[in-house]
């Protein structure tokens, strides 16, 4: 299951997300365990049910890049800024800073995958698209962290995958 570090304001959590149910874990330790369900109801915004209870959630243009460190969000016409962090990728970032050898580009969450945007073989740069990832009805485009040749594909158009699958194999 998909760990992640919040800053909502300025309360720091942990966000645990498993489907359709999410366990949010604030600094004091207090821990609330919700089911929700998130519907798009436009560029950009959301219609999420939480237990009974509606929020439209907006996200400036700016924000919908997948994974932001930090956005502004508009919750019911109130804006927050969130700032959310997979600790997976703080982990590895001394590694991958150096470009050389073989990296893998593994499935940040569960979800399907929707598009693969390259092939075995073919070169691609660092920032180029590689495969888009639906989770949680928003299509995530993971982008190649440096240039190379792209080794394997591990996965097919419409797969489900778990956090952490392996998708691609770059060299």
């Amino acid at each position: 299951m998909p760990t992640y570090d919040v800053k909502i304001g300025n309360n720091a959590a942990k966000l645990i997300v498993a489907g359709n149910a999410f366990t949010y874990t604030r600094e004091d330790g207090e821990s609330i365990a919700r089911e929700f369900s998130m519907e798009p109801a436009g560029d950009g915004t959301y219609s999420v049910l939480i237990e009974g209870r509606g929020y439209f959630v907006t996200l400036p243009p700016a924000a919908r890049a997948p994974f932001a460190a930090s956005r502004e969000v508009m919750v019911n016409g109130r804006t927050l800024t969130v700032e959310v962090q997979d600790p997976r990728k703080l982990r590895g970032r001394g590694s991958s800073a150096s470009g050389s050898g073989r990296q893998t580009i593994a499935a940040p969450m569960p979800g399907r995958v929707i598009r693969i945007l390259v092939e075995a073989g073919q070169d691609v740069e660092a920032g180029d698209g590689l495969i888009v990832v639906e989770a949680m009805k928003m299509q995530n485009e993971m982008k190649s962290p440096k240039a190379g040749k792209i080794l394997e594909v591990k996965t097919a158009t419409g797969a489900a995958v778990s956090a952490g699958d392996v998708l691609l194999v770059i060299e």
